[in-house]
């Protein structure tokens, strides 16, 4: 999630044994829109050294040393951090090759951004299920570039879609 409280509030009630993980690059920049430009690098540093921790009690230490740190002279940016830390470190709770992929919710935004591509220009729509089926062949079709160039160091193999998605997603078999 992006931090929209009322979609995270209507998501809980929705799917009240759900987790909800925020996007650590939305966290990131809110906190450096916080920070003088002379000590953005630095703040970043130390945000990476949060979000990239090998485990949530290395990453919560990181967090600690982040507010001692930090707190005095951008106490707003501290505050930013403080309000989210927990969410953003949800993906602690999933098997380690899932992290990369759960940190950002970046490849979702990719996904709607191709949606309003394809379908802005189009002035009528043969009806709604047309209008569905276009948005199945979009996401077939960028699952597939997905599959075949993994982003950074995703595994092809991730339990999640060996498990889920190949079966109930994807004709691929």
């Amino acid at each position: 999630m992006d931090g929209l409280v009322g979609l995270e509030k209507v998501f809980q009630e929705e799917f009240p044994n759900s987790k909800t993980q925020r996007c650590q690059v939305h966290v990131a920049r809110n906190v450096l829109a916080k920070v003088s430009r002379s000590h953005k690098k630095a703040v970043a540093d130390d945000l990476r050294s949060i979000f990239y921790a090998s485990s949530k009690g290395k990453a919560l230490q990181f967090y600690d040393e982040f507010k001692d740190t930090w707190q005095k002279e951008f106490p707003s940016a501290v505050k930013s951090l403080e309000n989210s830390i927990d969410s953003c470190l949800t993906f602690f709770s999933f098997p380690g090759e899932e992290w990369i992929s759960l940190r950002t919710t970046n490849i979702i935004e990719r996904l709607n951004k191709e949606f309003k591509r394809r379908t802005k220009p189009m002035e009528i729509v043969a009806g709604e299920n047309s209008c569905y089926r276009l948005l199945a062949f979009i996401s077939l079709k960028m699952e597939l570039a997905w599959r075949a160039t993994p982003v950074g160091k995703v595994n092809a193999n991730l339990p999640f879609f060996k498990q889920i998605a190949q079966k109930e997603f994807t004709q691929i078999r």
